[in-house]
């Protein structure tokens, strides 16, 4: 099996087509949305956020469990970077619990994250999150830290099994450790990439889209990051900006052979949420709930079988001690509303951005699920009067 990594297939696609034009988002398509974005408008606008991905394609045709054909991967999240364990305050939120973010229990209980955050598909969990402690006990006797480490690695998942061999076990640990060690700032690949690979979102083609605000100066400059993987919703739902784009584009949708699954949410969606914002755990709490509001912007309703999980960090204090007093700023919570506002604008945008970077893919058994048509959306958004340009 061909193992394709994220890094090397752009590395190829640079050498066959030096000038190759960088990859179409949402704003490139005259969405409207509002906030001001960072320089990238990706999550690693925030000061030391790290991206890593690991992406695996390969093989067509019928399954064959074990053989593939394999559509899936591993993206990671480094809130610090490859080098700084400092654990940052974190908040957590499940807006509906049919899926799995290992180590939720210990940051609900604390208000603390330690370590990167990764992202894969439903049976992969377990291999990504021993191959996290791997890489930290690494980390620890490079920097000749020999003290026992203790690690609840948080590891989150939605499901590809429409597309990918998910019960053929193709992430491997390297897969997971690749991903770790080729994260960095800097822009952030989106669509049918790393975790996302063989997502779906509201009928089309889902997978990583990532989005950031930038507040003024009167409201304290803070930068807000987001990074979704999204594998939720049902086409007739689908709204961008405001606008029924699900309804206007309702042919090629994926499931149409099984009438029932046409009437309920058949994935999930992660959101992971950074910010410098001065924030401790039961303000970011507040801020992942907020998540949920972004979401509902682009129709989803969270339905019973869909994993809507929600994790916000702040990077902004580096004084957190495990023992002893540690020396923190917080902000006042009457300072909140700029950066819920900004989490909420950047979740939507984060979600479309996903879908727009994603294009058709077939998978096992030549299911085929179809890119959002850049094309359909400009027209339909032109139609509403919505089209920004």
């Amino acid at each position: 099996m061909i193992r394709l990594h994220a890094h090397i297939a752009l590395g190829l696609l640079c050498l066959s087509a030096v000038s190759a034009m960088p990859a179409e988002r949402a704003r490139d398509l005259g969405v409207p949305f509002d906030g001001t974005p960072g320089p990238l408008n990706a999550i690693t606008d925030v000061a030391g956020v790290q991206v890593g991905q690991t992406t695996l394609i390969s093989g067509d045709g019928k399954l064959q469990r074990g053989v593939g054909p394999v559509r899936t991967g591993v993206t990671a999240i480094l809130p610090r970077g490859q080098n700084d364990a400092t654990p940052v305050y974190a908040g957590y939120f499940s807006q509906n619990g049919n899926g799995e973010m290992t180590g939720a229990a210990w940051i609900e209980e604390s208000g603390f994250a330690e370590g990167p955050v990764l992202i894969t598909n439903t049976h992969s969990v377990g291999v990504v999150r021993d191959a996290v402690i791997h890489w930290q006990v690494a980390k620890r006797a490079q920097q000749q830290l020999f003290n026992d480490l203790w690690s609840l690695p948080i590891v989150a998942e939605t499901w590809d099994g429409y597309l990918n061999d998910i019960n053929g076990f193709h992430v491997k640990d390297t897969d997971a450790l690749h991903a770790l060690d080729t994260a960095r700032s800097g822009p952030v690949e989106e669509g049918a990439v790393g975790g996302g690979t063989g997502m779906i979102c509201y009928g089309f083609k889902g997978g990583i889209g990532t989005s950031s605000r930038k507040l003024s100066v009167q409201e304290g400059g803070y930068t807000v990051g987001v990074l979704v993987q999204c594998n939720c919703g049902r086409r007739p739902l689908l709204r961008v900006a405001g606008v029924p784009v699900g309804r206007e584009i309702s042919d090629n949708i994926p499931y149409a052979a099984n009438a029932p699954g046409m009437q309920r949410d058949l994935g999930s969606i992660i959101i992971v949420i950074a910010t410098d914002a001065p924030l401790v755990g039961t303000q970011l709490k507040r801020l992942a709930r907020r998540a949920t509001m972004g979401l509902a912007r682009t129709g989803s309703v969270s339905g019973n079988g869909s994993g809507d999980l929600f994790l916000a960090l702040s990077v902004a204090n580096h004084d957190v001690k495990s023992a002893g007093v540690s020396t923190v700023n917080v902000l006042g919570n009457d300072s909140l509303d700029p950066i819920f506002e900004a989490t909420v604008n950047a979740t939507e945008e984060a979600i479309v951005n996903a879908m727009v970077g994603a294009k058709t893919m077939v998978g096992i058994d030549n299911h085929t699920v179809i890119g959002l048509p850049h094309d359909k959306l400009s027209a339909t958004l032109r139609k509403y009067n919505r089209l920004a340009h």
